[in-house]
């Protein structure tokens, strides 16, 4: 039986993470895609790479057609999906540079399609623990190994973007215990689930959001130095791509698909 390829949604910087890639593009039920999806390999394990703004970077956060990415994904026999993303820190400990695997998350967004089970038929995810702990056990473990600093049971707090928080908003996500802010991770996580996908984020911090409380040194986040950081710390994060896939195993062992009613994958 032929590996079924393991899903990356990420931007145009990981396209040479791929040998011998294919462009496929897809239609799907719910509209275009961000792009075409490449299927290719790393190390020899097959992987289908789609760039989630689209290549150029011409897709806003809140633009993005989130469901007809992941249903894409589907049709071409992903199961377990690693999505690599830049974040802010509301945390002094989480410092730029670090990679954050988020255990839960808290949903700021508006206005995104953010569920396949739009009826008649209607089911409910399960939501509790929404990120695959198979997935985030293995890439801590390959992090750390790499001499990466590495976090996890941390909350990612997803803003509509595209842009940033204020330093209210930035001071309240921080009071509430949370860790990390971005704009791309909610509703990706929780379609993948309603299909039965694993799914685990890579958080690249890239600064400290709207500044921390008490550190007026620290100064707020633009976009050119989102840009400067997550370019000096691209090929940490391919390289950690490239060793989670080296090392999944061949089956899955977690509970993502059991925690769900997949939404079926041929639906049109």
């Amino acid at each position: 039986m032929a590996q079924e390829p393991v899903g990356i949604f990420g931007g145009s910087g990981l396209y040479e993470l791929l040998e011998g890639a294919e462009e496929v593009r897809l239609d799907t039920p719910f509209g275009p895609p961000s792009d075409a999806i490449f299927l290719g390999e790393i190390g020899g394990r097959p992987v289908a790479f789609m760039p989630r703004h689209g290549r150029g970077h011409t897709i806003p956060p809140h633009k993005i057609n989130f469901r007809a990415n992941l249903q894409a994904m589907s049709q071409v026999g992903v199961s377990r999906v690693l999505g690599p993303a830049a974040v802010g820190s509301l945390r002094a400990e989480l410092a730029p540079g670090s990679i954050v695997i988020p255990d839960q998350f808290v949903d700021r967004t508006w206005g995104r399609a953010d569920t396949f089970w739009d009826g008649p038929q209607v089911e409910h995810l399960a939501a509790a623990h929404p990120y695959c702990p198979e997935l985030g056990d293995l890439a801590e473990a390959r992090g750390r190994a790499a001499g990466l600093a590495m976090h996890r049971g941390q909350t990612l707090v997803v803003i509509q973007g595209p842009r940033f928080n204020t330093s209210a908003e930035s001071t309240s996500y921080s009071r509430q215990g949370w860790g990390v802010v971005g704009m791309t991770g909610y509703p990706e996580v929780v379609l993948a689930r309603e299909l039965g996908m694993c799914y685990a984020s890579l958080a690249l911090v890239t600064d400290y959001d709207a500044g921390l409380e008490g550190s007026p040194e620290v100064k707020p986040v633009s976009h050119q130095e989102v840009l400067r950081v997550f370019a000096a710390n691209i090929d940490r994060v391919k390289a950690l791509l490239s060793e989670v896939v080296a090392g999944l195993p061949e089956l899955r062992s977690c509970a993502c698909l059991s925690s769900s009613t997949p939404f079926p994958r041929s639906a049109s």
